[in-house]
């Protein structure tokens, strides 16, 4: 029976908007935190621990789809994540909250999201960028359907019933989506769709499928990897910190401020969808040139900023342009080290958004109290690492053109 590859996107798009709603989870800390009388500190490591399993999950995941196909994988991480999300609701201990949430639920994440992309991504040889852009856009955009869904769920029933029942329906949705999930036959091509010609860093771009091992010794990988890690420096730390520097540095209020997260959400999400788009129209390399450029810009922008809209349009842009780098990078690892082993080639290369997530937070707290409360300087850090990523692009773009014969 002929596929639909469109309609195995749209499934995708929908299991990724429900494990999307961990990035909710600001709206769920406070209220764990007045259920138990936990900190905030205690109650964030859970969330720590979910974000730092999703990269080590990605490359199971990746692995076991790239050899058995997507189907139940995803399914997997669909209970996984809905199971961890329901026994929340049996909390008792920080501990549990550790395990089930943290290590279920950031497992079924790193599942789910390291199936769809890279499957995605195979059956969608002309449209990478664009494919891996509205995969990661749902998953941007959960956030943005389950935080309010969840805080009025809240405010209703509790916390507690709250993940219960949030946790089933995760379980049941993902679950039907996912049987709509498969991969496409070897050798598939889109009907009327012949590859181009090799161009480097151009939608496309043909070349052999590289196994991690083989990945691992190509110099390319390693620009890459860096690449992707200073592409997420910027983002993490602007999300991590957006609220408090508005307060702080712009002087809103906590709800204007909030209000400006809001626009941040939007960017991150549509700049996934957007930029991944843009680089399969004008190439790979041309589009990194132009976001890492902007996000520059952004950042010098925000330090200059004093005013809301002056802000909101900083953090939008930055937003953007860290939202895109996700719909980008599946598609460049698909173009320099081939489809075949594409699910577990992009789980490696996307432990760099781990590494940025441990450092760039962390650096900007220590940044900030170093220089008196001022952010500043951790804003001109993550400007400078936005231009030393336009030169990495310029690197990169010098290593991927073919040599000349002499």
């Amino acid at each position: 029976m002929k596929k639909n590859r469109w309609l195995l996107l749209a499934a995708s798009i929908v299991a990724n908007l429900c494990i999307g709603s961990a990035y909710a989870w600001s709206v769920f800390s406070l209220p764990l935190q007045q259920e138990f009388g936990w900190t905030a500190t205690q109650v964030n490591i859970a969330y720590s621990i979910c974000l730092g399993m999703i990269p080590l999950a990605m490359i199971l995941a990746g692995k076991l789809q790239d050899k058995h196909g997507p189907k139940w994988v995803v399914f997997a991480g669909g209970v996984l994540f809905g199971i961890g999300t329901f026994l929340v609701s049996f909390t008792s201990s920080i501990t549990w909250l550790y395990l089930t949430y943290g290590l279920l639920g950031g497992t079924g994440i790193g599942f789910v999201y390291g199936s769809t992309i890279p499957n995605t991504t195979k059956w969608f040889p002309d449209k990478r960028g664009l494919a891996g852009g509205l995969i990661a856009g749902g998953f941007g955009i959960g956030a943005v359907i389950f935080g309010p869904l969840s805080a009025g769920l809240i405010e209703k029933i509790g916390i507690l019933s709250t993940f219960r029942y949030e946790g089933i329906a995760y379980i049941i949705i993902v679950g039907i989506v996912s049987q709509y999930i498969t991969s496409p036959p070897k050798g598939y091509k889109p009907e009327g769709w012949e590859p181009p010609a090799p161009a480097p860093g151009v939608a496309g771009k043909v070349t052999e499928d590289l196994t991690p091992g083989q990945m691992f010794g190509t110099p390319i990988f390693w620009v890459l990897f860096a690449m992707y890690t200073l592409a997420c420096f910027a983002g993490l730390m602007i999300i991590g910190n957006a609220s408090p520097i508005g307060q702080e540095q712009v002087g809103l209020t906590a709800a204007a401020a909030a209000g400006a997260v809001g626009f941040l959400s939007l960017g991150n999400t549509l700049g996934r969808v957007f930029w991944g788009w843009v680089s399969d129209m004008i190439g790979r390399f041309a589009t990194l040139l132009i976001m890492y450029s902007i996000s520059a810009v952004a950042l010098f922008g925000l330090i200059k900023a004093s005013t809301y809209w002056p802000f909101v349009i900083s953090v939008m842009a930055v937003a953007a342009c860290f939202g895109g780098f996700f719909g980008i990078f599946p598609a460049l690892t698909a173009d320099n080290f081939g489809l075949k082993n594409l699910g577990v080639n992009y789980g490696v290369l996307f432990v760099s958004y781990g590494l940025a997530g441990v450092i760039a937070p962390t650096l900007a707290a220590y940044l900030k109290e170093a220089s008196g409360g001022e952010y500043a300087l951790p804003l001109t850090i993550a400007l400078i690492v936005n231009i030393v990523g336009i030169l990495l692009s310029v690197i990169y773009k010098k290593m991927s053109e073919p040599k000349k014969e002499s």
